[in-house]
C-alpha cells in the first residue's frame, strides 16, 4: 500500500532539485528553461517601453525577469503560492519590484486588469476556455504571444478542408489573426512534457467582425457537432429542432410577433438552408463568411441560437 501512495505522489510531484522547488502537474506546471526560446518569444511580441504586459503562469519568472527589463509594467497571474513566493523572493530589493503586480489565483475565475500584450507559457489544460477569455476581454489588447500544446496549435491556424480543423479554428479565426511562430521540443521545459509544443501569434480584430459571438458560438456549435455530415443532417436533429423553436417563440414573444399558424420550425429550417444553398454543405469545409451568410440567413426569419 506504501508503494502506490508513493508512485502516486511521484506522479503528481517531480522534485526539481536544482531549484530546490516541486514543480504540481495537477497545475500543468512545465518550466520553460530554455533562454533563446525566452528571448524568441519577447521579440515575437514587438514590446514597447509603455506596455502593461500579462503573463499566465510565470512559474519561477525566467520569462518575468526578461519582461521587467523593457515594459511599464508585468501583471502575472498564478495559482501557487510557492512559486508566488519564489517569484516575490526574485525581484525583491530590485528595480523591477515596483513594475510587478502579482495576482494569486485560477485565472480563468479572475477578472483581467487592462493589459496592452500577453505572452505566457501557459498551463495547457485551459487553452481553449482562456483563448477565448483574452478574446472577448476587454478594452482590447495588441497581440498575444502564447506557448500550446502543437496539436490545440494547429488546431487554432487549420483552414476550412484540413483535417484538423474545427469549431475552434473558425471561432478563434472570427475574431482574431493567428499565425504559427515556432516550434518547440519536449526538452525545452522542465520537467520534460510528453507531447510536443508550439507558440503562436494572436492578434485580435479591431474591431471585430459586427455580429453577436453568443449567437455565432451557437451556430457553429450545431453545425460542428457532426462536421463531416451535411447540415441538412446536424439540424434535423430533434434536440436542436426544440432548441431553435424555444428561441422562435421567445423572440416572437419580446418582440410582440404573431406565430404563424401551422409553423413548422423543421420547415423552415430545412427552407432556410435550401434558400442559402447550404443544405448539402459540411462544416469541414465552410469558411467564415459561408457562416455569416448562413447566420444572417437564420437570424433574419427571427431563428436565434443563444
Amino acid at each position: 500500500m506504501p508503494k502506490v501512495k508513493s508512485e502516486k505522489k511521484s506522479r503528481v510531484h517531480t522534485e526539481i532539485a536544482k531549484q530546490g522547488i516541486t514543480f504540481n502537474k495537477n497545475f500543468g506546471q512545465h518550466i520553460l528553461k530554455n533562454p533563446l526560446v525566452i528571448t524568441s518569444m519577447i521579440e515575437k511580441s514587438a514590446l514597447r517601453p509603455p506596455d502593461t504586459v500579462l503573463e499566465i503562469g510565470p512559474g519561477t519568472g525566467n520569462m518575468t525577469i526578461k519582461l521587467l527589463e523593457q515594459v511599464k509594467q508585468v501583471v502575472a497571474c498564478e495559482i501557487d503560492h510557492r512559486l508566488v513566493a519564489e517569484l516575490q523572493k526574485r525581484v525583491q530589493n530590485t528595480p523591477y519590484q515596483q513594475k510587478l503586480k502579482i495576482m494569486i489565483g485560477d485565472v480563468l475565475k479572475m477578472e483581467l486588469p487592462y493589459f496592452s500584450v500577453c505572452v505566457a507559457n501557459i498551463p495547457y489544460q485551459i487553452s481553449s476556455p482562456l483563448v477565448f477569455k483574452l478574446l472577448l476581454h476587454r478594452p482590447f489588447f495588441r497581440c498575444a504571444v502564447l506557448m500550446f500544446q502543437k496539436e490545440f496549435a494547429d488546431r487554432l491556424i487549420a483552414k476550412p478542408g484540413d483535417k484538423l480543423y474545427c469549431r475552434l479554428s473558425i471561432n478563434t479565426q472570427l475574431l482574431a489573426r493567428v499565425d504559427m511562430l515556432m516550434k518547440v521540443g519536449k526538452n525545452n521545459f522542465r520537467p520534460p512534457p510528453k507531447v510536443e509544443s508550439a507558440v503562436v501569434r494572436i492578434e485580435p480584430r479591431n474591431p471585430p467582425p459586427p455580429i453577436s459571438y453568443t449567437e455565432w458560438d451557437g451556430l457553429t456549435r450545431i453545425a460542428f457537432s457532426r462536421k463531416n455530415k451535411t447540415l441538412g443532417s446536424a439540424f434535423r436533429q430533434s434536440v436542436v429542432l426544440a432548441m431553435l423553436e424555444k428561441n422562435y417563440k421567445l423572440h416572437c414573444s419580446l418582440n410582440n410577433k404573431e406565430i404563424p399558424e401551422g409553423f413548422n420550425m423543421k420547415e423552415k429550417v430545412e427552407e432556410i438552408l435550401v434558400r442559402v444553398e447550404a443544405e448539402q454543405k459540411r462544416a469541414r469545409v465552410m469558411d467564415i463568411d459561408d457562416f455569416i451568410v448562413l447566420l444572417h440567413a437564420f437570424n433574419t426569419e427571427g431563428i436565434h441560437f443563444s
